[in-house]
């Protein structure tokens, strides 16, 4: 039964950042992409001491566009086009990099009076060749800008893209689909076979695809035009991603994402030389480039 759902399994690579964790499925040795989504991280879930929070310092970006989705907690965002806003649970954030930008992201204070939680995937996706020097962009789509479908102890989030006969207002540049499906115990939703690529990841709960247990925090590449029914016998937090297969491989390194490594290697030589703009209200820290990146492609 594996082999006729299943494409790929790729279990995650932990990485403890200091009161949390992020378990990283994409990129991987098995598997770059599924769709335009080329990095994939849960974040937590974790309740950070009263005081703390999370500081993820100014950092640049190239070539990509990176979507932040929350279960628990608050993130604030601030960026180089001066862009400033604190996304919640069920919004999104859409941050496209296009030919450079510059962000960082940290806990509100509000939260961390109280101690943070945090809990939520954070992706990337990789951009069309006609769009990877785009102007840089922010959009921010509100939870109740979402559309959201229910049905039988279902209930399916429609983050990007056309899923479930609804359409998100998430603006797409490749065709992308991405769903939040929160399963109640005993319930099931289909899944729909429409898009070139498409993975499930369990993000929290149990869940069975057309009986085949999924395993939490690993993501199953699914085969294509597979038609599938996901259940949970006691309750699930499942992510549905993917989209078009793209025809060109993309390179990753660290927080650059490119068709080309000779850009990917300029972003590197501009990031040292101070070449990139600055965030607005938040200039005095930024991420120096490490020797060794813990995200890289795959040849």
């Amino acid at each position: 039964m594996t082999d006729d759902l299943i494409l790929h399994t790729i279990a995650p690579v932990t990485h403890d950042l200091g009161g949390f964790k992020v378990h990283r499925t994409l990129p991987s040795r098995p598997r770059t992409m599924v769709g335009p989504f080329i990095f994939f991280d849960q974040m937590g879930p974790a309740h950070l001491d009263v005081g703390n929070g999370i500081d993820v310092r100014p950092h640049p970006h190239i070539n990509l566009a990176t979507v932040t989705y929350l279960y628990a907690g608050a993130i604030g965002h601030r960026d180089s086009l001066g862009t400033e806003a604190v996304i919640t649970p069920g919004a999104v954030n859409l941050m496209t990099a296009g030919h450079g930008i510059v962000h960082s992201e940290r806990s509100p204070s509000a939260e961390r009076a109280v101690g943070p939680e945090l809990s939520g995937i954070q992706t990337w996706l990789a951009l069309p060749e006609r769009d990877e020097e785009a102007d840089p962009a922010f959009e921010h789509v509100a939870a109740a800008d979402l559309p959201v479908i229910e049905a039988s102890g279902a209930t399916a989030r429609v983050i990007m893209g056309d899923l479930w006969g609804a359409s998100a207002p998430t603006t797409t540049y490749a065709q992308t689909i991405y769903g939040d499906i929160a399963l109640e115990a005993g319930s099931s939703i289909p899944i729909d076979p429409a898009a070139d690529e498409r993975a499930l990841y369990v993000s929290m709960g149990d869940a069975t695809l057309d009986g085949l247990t999924l395993e939490p925090m690993t993501l199953y590449v699914l085969r294509p035009g597979t038609h599938a029914t996901l259940r949970s016998a006691g309750g699930a937090r499942v992510m549905l991603c993917g989209g078009e297969a793209f025809t060109t491989p993309r390179h990753v390194w660290w927080n650059f994402v490119s068709s080309s490594r000779d850009r990917i290697n300029q972003a590197k030589e501009d990031w040292n030389a101070g070449n990139f703009p600055r965030v607005p209200g938040d200039d005095k820290e930024w991420i120096p480039i490490p020797e060794v990146p813990k995200t890289v492609s795959y040849p």
